[in-house]
């Protein structure tokens, strides 16, 4: 007799250690989309092969398409331990041979930290790490086109603090060893370096001074701290260029030489003034003359300002800059092109066809087959960029959140939510702009608030209009923040709060609050900030001025209430404070951390939704030149607080910490998003552990907790969903031990899937999964025999039966016969059901068991949806039987048109007649044919009579042929599939007529 065991939800909190780490790579996160490119600053191609491209993210990784741009796939994922690419360089003599520096050369406030060079010599399917791994950001790779083994790299160094590694390297073993071969300072590091074509002996290198802090950009320098120098010997001996450069302070410079012409040289050069701009030398880099002083070519240079020459044609010359620009004369004149996106960083001319070349911008890569004049789609490489993540109560729910230069903030759906003709018209608009965020209004998802960098405005999804109240209603472009009465950051924070969908908390020094949807702000607090009067200045020095709000220092940068204790709000600076408020605002306490360094962003502000004197915060510090991880718990209201990242409890020292949640149902139960993934921490920040299964290694920018779903956001990744966590709420989690253990599922919908006429591809984005109960259960090490799983209704008949495929002894290998049992049960032999030692997840469609099929890869799949109730899963596991309850409940939005459930009741009894018609008619088929092929020759009224019933059961097969038997009750199947419905008198008509019909065929048997 079998044992049966019950386990229940549990919020009992558990410690854990390193030694009981729990491994999860059968919970797996779906890429949910966009597939709208995010930022590329690095793009190549080889010679070798036209059709194929490569792009680099900024926090996205490599990604290879061999279809000019028509698809493309991440290949760098597994390998890279950094998403940020600075420079690829693809081999024009070896098609194999790549080389990639991580870091990407754009410094924005956000950027991404290397870890170094990678290379590849099989396509990109595989990669080595080859070192440099602190060299931060690398501006240039470039390959000898005469020896695929001496590489070349330019390393611009750490954005926000000075290291010795910053320099000019070079390998001449295909990177395993590297010998720096000029370097100017801790300070100073390079930002290109250029082969002469001709004569890669001849190298160029540009030298810069750049550093980022959070309140202003530093770009450039004395004549010492940057500029151009040439080496005559392969990198022995070096010498400052500056003849026709400019004379005094000199920032990024961007290099080009085209292959058709390598006497010409041209450099774009930040400087001063008149001075800066595009210089020509036409005696390989001994002297320059100024050709042109556009500023649209160096307007922004810490972000993008690349030159690139056609290699055909020396006189025509490209130029990525907030816009992109084309010369036919040498740079004298330009001309703007019309690529799918603005903020232009890179691009690769095919050397024997100047009119195919690749192209990279803040929306992504795209390829051009005509010189720019149409462009390959954006719409197909899910490198989004995502600041934060917010869902709303649809169902299916939505995910929200501002994109990186995207004219308005996004939303795409968890599943598929209905019917369209392409994917991305699941891609809306939220209102707002690039920064976000934008929340949608609990109860009426319709209306969105939304921000635009400090600006509030109320979005409205019906119209897609957009109702602006700016709190301060004040340009702040340009300005310097000590001046402005209301500081907002960029991505000012917006915040409703659990209590009053219409009471909406919004931050600059000050908290603010509306209750009717921003036509009136009260201001509820003091300035909440460190306001250090050093740190209020113009950002961009010393060349180039850059105030964008980027930089704007001594701001609130997240905002929380309570949603257990109404006026307990909490915020967080991005200078560092942290406040409380306890009565809605009359009064504030300072409760920053007293171990916490000064100066910090504090990512995230979590309340416990447990215990109202219990908060997470995350601060970031690596703005600083800071990379630990500070996360902290109070449990006092901010009296004391308790450091839950130490660099050696779980989450590495290198990685800061974005973002703490806490979950809703266990106490203790805390997600943490750092700039390289997601940990789990089972006893309240004690201990931590990886929580990535199948996430890519990118900055993890925010994590709700929704309908049992882990959501997140990342910042070159797009956004992801872990469905149903509710087994890390219940014991034993996460000491499983040896054990089998059956897990209770999650409250499940029951949503319909519309099938498509494609076939699905595993890896297309958005993954949306079919509807399923997801099942998840825990096995020990050294089971033997099948595994089984049954569901079970409420009136103790069994809806269907699964058997794991190392089933045996069956006669049918389509199921398994379980003899033993009081009734038969028939377990279907289920590849996906597996009995692997550890956490396991099968998913049920939620269907009954499906009629017979000769094919044995579609037999008893196709079987009615069952209705909304509750079930019981039983697990068998050698002598064991684990038990636990499954609830399905009905989809709202069916409810919502007038379906009852005593109609899907009526609906599911229908179905599964019709269904069981179906299955005795195949098996009729099948042993009438059977017969006819071991029948003798000489039983002719025995033949007629089979062949007499197949012509009545089976559809001949041709071009439009009459449909028989069969297919006229597959057909009644399928009508009676599409929706939830009650039964329509036809159908119950021409069940009847089937079913007379079908006797009518065996009684013709019979006779």
């Amino acid at each position: 007799m079998k044992k049966t065991a019950f386990l229940f939800l549990s919020a009992l909190l558990l410690p854990i250690d390193a030694s009981y780490a729990q491994n999860f790579d059968a919970l797996e996160y779906r890429n949910v989309g966009p597939t709208r490119g995010g930022r590329v600053t690095t793009v190549a191609g080889t010679v070798q092969e036209p059709g194929t491209f490569y792009l680099g993210a900024s926090g996205g990784g490599v990604w290879k398409s061999t279809d000019y741009g028509t698809s493309w796939n991440n290949i760098s994922d597994g390998y890279f331990a950094s998403p940020s690419i600075g420079d690829i360089a693809a081999s024009q003599t070896d098609s194999n041979i790549l080389y990639v520096g991580t870091g990407s050369e754009g410094l924005r406030s956000n950027v991404i930290p290397g870890k170094g060079m990678y290379k590849s010599i099989d396509g990109g399917d595989s990669w080595t790490h080859i070192g440099l791994k602190d060299s931060g950001h690398i501006g240039a790779v470039e390959i000898d086109p005469t020896n695929n083994n001496v590489v070349w790299v330019a390393a611009i160094g750490q954005a926000f603090s000075d290291n010795p590694e910053r320099g000019v390297y070079k390998s001449t073993n295909g990177g395993e060893s590297w010998t720096k071969v000029l370097g100017i300072s801790d300070a100073v590091g390079f930002t290109d370096v250029e082969l002469l074509p001709n004569n890669p002996e001849v190298v160029f290198a540009a030298a810069w001074k750049a550093r980022r802090k959070p309140w202003t950009i530093i770009s450039g320098g004395t004549q010492e701290e940057g500029g151009l120098f040439k080496s005559i010997d392969g990198g022995d001996n070096w010498r400052r260029i500056s003849q026709g450069l400019p004379t005094g302070l000199i920032g990024r410079i961007d290099l080009a030489i085209s292959a058709s012409d390598s006497s010409i040289v041209y450099a774009l050069v930040e400087a001063p003034g008149e001075e800066g701009g595009l210089y020509r030398s036409v005696d390989q880099g001994e002297s320059f003359t100024q050709v042109s002083s556009k500023k649209a070519l160096v307007n922004r240079p810490f972000y993008y300002g690349n030159v690139e020459a056609d290699p055909l044609d020396a006189n025509v010359l490209y130029v990525m800059a907030t816009n992109y620009y084309k010369s036919i004369d040498g740079g004298v004149n330009w001309e703007e092109m019309n690529p799918p996106h603005g903020d232009n960083h890179d691009m690769w001319i095919n050397p024997n066809d100047s009119q195919l070349f690749i192209q990279a911008n803040d929306g992504g890569a795209n390829v051009t087959h005509n010189g720019g004049l149409t462009w390959s789609s954006q719409f197909n490489q899910a490198t989004t960029e995502l600041y934060t993540v917010d869902v709303d109560d649809q169902y299916p729910y939505w995910l929200y959140a501002g994109q990186q230069d995207n004219g308005t903030a996004i939303a795409v759906p968890s599943r598929s939510p209905y019917s369209v003709q392409n994917v991305n018209a699941w891609l809306i608009e939220a209102g707002g702009c690039e920064t976000g965020p934008a929340i949608p209004k609990p109860g009426d998802h319709t209306t969105v608030y939304a921000n635009c960098k400090g600006r509030f405005s109320v979005f409205d999804k019906n119209t897609g209009t957009e109702r602006s109240y700016y709190v301060g209603a004040t340009n702040m472009y340009g300005q310097n923040p000590k001046d402005l009465k209301y500081r907002f950051q960029r991505v000012a924070p917006v915040a409703v709060s659990p209590h009053d969908p219409n009471v909406v908390y919004h931050g600059s020094q000050f908290l603010h609050r509306t209750s009717d949807n921003g036509v009136t702000w009260e201001t509820i607090s003091p300035d909440l900030t460190a306001f250090e009067a050093d740190k209020q200045v113009v950002s961009g020095s010393p060349i180039t001025r850059d105030v964008t709000g980027e930089e704007v220092y001594s701001t609130l940068y997240s905002i929380r209430e309570s949603a257990i204790a109404p006026g307990v709000i909490w915020t967080g600076s991005n200078d560092g404070p942290i406040h409380v408020t306890r009565d809605g605002g009359e009064s504030w306490k300072d409760v920053t951390p007293r171990g916490l360094p000064k100066g910090g962003r504090v990512d995230s502000v979590e309340p416990s939704r447990h215990d109202p004197a219990v908060a997470y915060v995350a601060v970031l510090r690596y703005q600083l030149g800071d990379n630990k991880p500070y996360a902290y718990r109070t449990s006092d209201y901010g009296k004391r607080w308790t450091l839950m990242t130490d660099g050696k409890n779980g989450i590495p020292e290198d990685h800061p910490v974005r973002v703490i949640r806490e979950d809703p149902v266990r106490p203790g139960l805390l997600y943490a998003g750092t700039e390289f993934g997601v940990f789990v921490s089972f006893d309240d920040g004690g201990n931590w552990q990886s929580f990535q299964q199948n996430l890519p290694v990118t900055p993890v920018t925010d994590i709700r907790i929704h309908r049992d779903d882990l959501v997140v956001s990342t910042m070159g990744r797009a956004f992801w969903v872990l469905d149903d966590i509710s087994a890390l709420r219940q014991t034993p989690m996460p000491k499983v031990g040896d054990q089998p253990v059956l897990f209770e599922p999650a409250l499940t919908v029951r949503y319909r899937h519309r099938p498509s006429y494609d076939t699905p591809d595993p890896k297309a984005i958005p993954q949306y999964r079919e509807p399923s109960a997801i099942i998840d259960y825990h096995l020990p090490d050294g089971v033997e025999g099948p595994v089984t799983l049954e569901i079970v209704d409420a009136n103790g008949e069994t809806v269907n039966a699964f058997s794991s495929v190392n089933a045996t002894d069956s006669d049918d290998p389509g199921e398994l016969i379980d003899s033993m049992a009081l009734n038969e049960i028939r377990y279907v032999k289920q590849s996906s059901l597996t009995a692997e030692p550890g956490i396991n997840r099968f998913h049920w469609d939620m269907r009954y068991r499906g009629p017979w099929q000769k094919d044995e890869k579609k037999r008893f799949t196709d079987g009615a949806l069952a209705t909304a109730g509750t079930y019981s899963v039983k697990l068998s596991v050698g002598d064991e039987e684990l038990t636990q309850p499954l609830t399905i409940m009905m989809d709202p939005r069916v409810l919502k048109l007038g379906v009852t459930e005593a109609h899907v009741q009526a609906q599911l009894q229908l179905q599964r007649k019709v269904l069981d018609l179906l299955d005795r008619a195949r098996r009729t088929a099948h042993s009438v044919e059977t017969e006819l092929e071991a029948l003798e020759d000489g039983d002719s009224d025995r033949r007629a009579a089979l062949e007499s019933a197949i012509t009545l059961l089976v559809t001949e097969e041709g071009t439009y042929m009459q449909p028989r038997l069969i297919s006229q009750i597959s057909y009644l199947s399928r009508m009676l599939d599409k929706a939830d419905q009650e039964p329509g008198g036809e159908a119950l008509a021409r069940f009847a007529e089937l079913s007379a019909e079908y006797d009518a065929v065996l009684a013709g048997l019979d006779s």
